[in-house]
C-alpha cells in the first residue's frame, strides 16, 4: 500500500514537471509570434469582443459590470498582491515554517523582478483600440497583473493545501487560486489594457514560476523528512 501512494505521488510529480516543460515551451513559442507582430488581427478582435460595436469607449454590459471588473483588476495590483504575500508569510512564520515563509517571499520577489524585466525586454505597446478602463504604466507583453497573479494566489493556495488533509479541502484552495487568476486576467482585455496574448503570456510565465516554487519547497520538506529519519 506504502509503494502504490510513493508511485502515485512520484508520477504527480513527473506529470507537473511534464506541464511546466510544456508551459515554458509554449510561452517562448508564443512570444516569437507575438514579435513577429502574427497575433495583432486575433488580438484586436478579441479586444474589440468587449466593446459595444458603436460606441469602441463603451465596454459591453451595464455599468456595474464594468465597475466590477476594475474590482476584480484591483485584486491582481501590486498593492493587494504584496499584502496577501506578506500575509502568507506570516502565517507561516507563526506556524514554525520559516524556510517556507522564506521561499514564498523570495519566490515572489524574484517574479515580480522577472516581470518587469520581461516588459522591458519585450516593450510591447499597450492596446490603441480603444480608451483604457485602468491606469497604466508599463508595457504590455506579458501582462503584470496575470503573470503576478497566478503566481501569488497559486503560490499562497499550495501553502494552505500543504496544511490540509481532505482532498476536497487542497481542491477548494486550487480552485480559488485559478478562479482569480482567470477572473484578474479577463478584466485586463474587459478594461483595453491589454491583448489577450499579453494575458496568456502572462498566465505561462506565472503559472511556471508557481511550479518552480513547488518543486523547492518539496525539495526543503523531502530533506527535513530525511533528517527526522
Amino acid at each position: 500500500m506504502n509503494n502504490m501512494a510513493y508511485i502515485l505521488k512520484d508520477s504527480k510529480q513527473i506529470g507537473l514537471f511534464i506541464l511546466l516543460s510544456i508551459a515554458c515551451w509554449l510561452f517562448i513559442e508564443l512570444a516569437g509570434v507575438v514579435i513577429a507582430d502574427k497575433t495583432m488581427q486575433i488580438d484586436e478582435q478579441l479586444v474589440l469582443l468587449f466593446r459595444e460595436p458603436f460606441d469602441l469607449s463603451d465596454p459591453i454590459g451595464p455599468k456595474w459590470v464594468e465597475e466590477l471588473m476594475r474590482d476584480i483588476t484591483a485584486l491582481g495590483g501590486v498593492g493587494i498582491l504584496v499584502m496577501v504575500t506578506l500575509i502568507a508569510t506570516t502565517f507561516l512564520l507563526l506556524s514554525g515554517q520559516k524556510k517556507a515563509a522564506l521561499l514564498v517571499l523570495l519566490g515572489i520577489a524574484t517574479g515580480m523582478v522577472l516581470s518587469f524585466s520581461l516588459k522591458y525586454g519585450f516593450s510591447r505597446p499597450r492596446p490603441d483600440l480603444v480608451p483604457h478602463g485602468s491606469y497604466v504604466y508599463t508595457s504590455s507583453f506579458p501582462s503584470g497583473h496575470a503573470m503576478m497573479s497566478s503566481l501569488v494566489y497559486f503560490t499562497v493556495g499550495e501553502m494552505l493545501a500543504q496544511q490540509q488533509s481532505k482532498r476536497k479541502l487542497k481542491t477548494f484552495f486550487y480552485s480559488v487560486a485559478a478562479v482569480f487568476t482567470i477572473s484578474i486576467g479577463l478584466s485586463r482585455v474587459y478594461l483595453g489594457v491589454h491583448y489577450p496574448t499579453d494575458v496568456l503570456a502572462g498566465w505561462l510565465v506565472g503559472c511556471s514560476w508557481a511550479l518552480l516554487i513547488y518543486f523547492i519547497y518539496r525539495g526543503i520538506k523531502l530533506r527535513r523528512n530525511r533528517i527526522k529519519l
